[in-house]
């Protein structure tokens, strides 16, 4: 058993940046993948990125403007958010996996999610 604990979320301007940050405790350990997805109202749950060590890997449509990063020593993931649009509007979810995927129900473990919205 795993416990994911995401943080940082809120409400920013178009153009600005947020930073968040998930806390893994329990199971998962620096073995893992450890990623983020959003997930929109009525939209499917999307990869956003995902670190391993040297392995990064960043969804198309973020990227250029986030970058994530991985503290294994304190086993926790950041997600730094530049340039947020309106469309960047979500739910944010930590998630660990024991290899790579895009695919949602590859991952073994959830956070609950923060809210993320992009708005004047």
């Amino acid at each position: 058993q795993a416990q994911l604990l995401e943080s940082g979320g809120g409400l920013v301007q178009p153009g600005g940046s947020l930073r968040l940050s998930c806390t893994a405790s329990g199971d998962v350990d620096s073995s893992f993948f450890m990623g983020w997805f959003r997930q929109a109202p009525r939209k499917e749950r999307d990869f956003v990125a995902a670190i391993r060590s040297n392995s990064i890997y960043i969804g198309d449509s973020v990227k250029g403007r986030f970058t994530i990063s991985r503290d294994n020593a304190k086993n926790s993931v950041y997600l730094q958010m530049n340039e947020l649009v309106p469309e960047d509007t979500a739910v944010y979810f930590c998630a660990a996996a024991p290899y790579y995927s895009t695919r949602p129900n590859f991952y073994r473990y959830w956070g609950r999610g923060t809210q993320v919205t992009v708005s004047a």
